[in-house]
């Protein structure tokens, strides 16, 4: 066995240990998952949109999240009204380019928002500026903030409606527990706002 493949068998091994041991732990998250669920919830319901952003990978969860509410998760059904704040090249580096980078989605929040929107900061470290930026803006105009983050207090948590702590202190853990988490609540939106489960099955 080549020395790379070894190396290749024990970064994966390591990998699915981290990843099993924070899976665990999942069960922590679930009053905060549940709150955050309610709250996108009664948001979509009552005629709100879900503004999402994050940066790097989190800019790709943000993105994914809103295809999940816009396109379909697991049954077909109207589409809900989200909208990621990382996918508009021309706003990003307009805003960037005069206000600098922090201001990206306070920027998109002050212009798009409404109260009765909600707004979902993902941000591993929970201390990205312009996301943090983005939640006080939020906060300025009554809408309500659900954050994604990592383990432990944060800029992001702190101002935040509904802040949820993934289990896990290392980045690319913590991204792959927000996956489980984004597929989680839009599973909990999906089935209470069409009223079926994944089956399609009436729910009671």
């Amino acid at each position: 066995m080549s020395h790379l493949v070894q190396s290749e068998i024990g970064v994966l091994i390591r990998r699915q240990v981290l990843l099993a041991q924070s899976l665990d732990r999942l069960d922590e998250c679930h009053l905060s998952l549940a709150r955050a669920a309610e709250l996108l919830i009664s948001t979509l319901r009552e005629g709100g949109r879900v503004l999402i952003a994050g940066n790097g990978g989190s800019a790709a969860q943000a993105e994914h999240f809103s295809a999940e509410l816009v396109g379909r998760f697991l049954c077909d059904r109207a589409p809900f009204a989200a909208m990621a704040l990382t996918a508009d090249t021309s706003i990003l580096t307009a805003v960037a380019n005069d206000f600098g980078y922090c201001q990206v989605f306070a920027r998109q929040l002050e212009g798009l928002g409404r109260p009765g929107d909600a707004f979902v900061g993902i941000s591993t470290s929970g201390n990205s500026a312009n996301v943090v930026l983005a939640a006080e803006a939020a906060q300025r105009m009554g809408i309500a903030v659900i954050s994604l983050t990592g383990e432990g207090p944060n800029q992001l948590s702190e101002r935040a409606t509904v802040a949820i702590h993934a289990p896990a202190s290392e980045t690319p853990t913590i991204q792959e527990l927000h996956l489980v988490m984004v597929h989680h609540l839009a599973e909990m939106v999906e089935q209470q706002l069409t009223g079926h489960d994944a089956t399609g099955a009436t729910l009671q």
